[in-house]
């Protein structure tokens, strides 16, 4: 049986009087990826945010390793924001050793090592030197993701992790994610595409802060009973399900 990277229980979380997660409950096994699809505004960046305790729940509660995340795990968590948060004026490995500073890593020797792995990972070697600020949009998208995995986090948070990207690198991020998960590491993968979806091995679809339907993409294909039916089908499908059960 596999184990559990992530429980969510009855989750809730408002911003002010507007309630963005209603009652959310999911459970993520380790060594997956585990996509979040929907539309904007269903409530995907901030359930990440409630996963990696950037946030605090209204109600419910979430477990991170059988813990509570940021109290206890932080050392074991990677988060890539949707929108890179890194320092202009400092390059590109400056960037990443803060990181990795950040998260924990304190033997000097070890972290130079490891930030330097890291950066040949995303494959800007070339561009170890470089200020953030003379970087084209897809490489300050790859410098957010070294800095998230350069500590080798056990559970890794990708918030759209491939907008504004170019088919070829889309490619490369998707082999490195599934190479990360071959190894044991699980990702947490928000998205509104259903071609980054098809990736994920595992989906939930959200809507209006809630979770319309979880399973792997062919299982919640085959639900719509049609032949050949897509993702996007089988998002329609359980909308128009849930429609008519608020109907009823």
């Amino acid at each position: 049986m596999a184990k559990t990277a992530i429980a969510v229980n009855n989750l809730s979380f408002n911003y002010g009087k507007l309630r963005v997660i209603d009652g959310m409950t999911m459970k993520i096994d380790s060594g997956t990826s585990y996509g979040l699809l929907g539309p904007n505004g269903a409530g995907k960046t901030t359930l990440i945010r409630l996963m990696a305790g950037l946030l605090k729940p209204a109600e419910g509660d979430i477990t991170c390793l059988g813990k509570a995340p940021m109290r206890d795990n932080a050392k074991n968590i990677g988060y890539m924001p949707q929108l890179p948060a890194l320092y202009s004026e400092l390059s590109v490995a400056q960037n990443v050793d803060f990181f990795a500073r950040i998260y924990g890593m304190k033997n000097l020797k070890a972290r130079r090592q490891r930030v330097d792995e890291t950066i040949k990972i995303v494959d800007l070697w070339d561009k170890r030197n470089t200020q953030i600020i003379n970087l084209s949009g897809g490489m300050k998208q790859r410098v957010s993701l070294a800095c998230a995995i350069v500590h080798h986090p056990p559970i890794i948070f990708l918030d759209e992790p491939t907008v504004g990207l170019d088919p070829e690198l889309r490619v490369h991020f998707w082999e490195y994610f599934t190479d990360l998960t071959k190894t044991g590491h699980t990702l947490i993968i928000s998205s509104h595409t259903f071609d980054d979806a098809a990736h994920c091995q595992k989906l939930a679809f959200l809507r209006l802060g809630k979770v319309v339907a979880q399973g792997t993409p062919k299982e919640l294909c085959d639900a719509t009973g049609k032949k050949g039916a897509t993702l996007e089908d089988a998002f329609l499908y359980y909308i128009r399900q849930g429609e008519v059960k608020n109907n009823v």
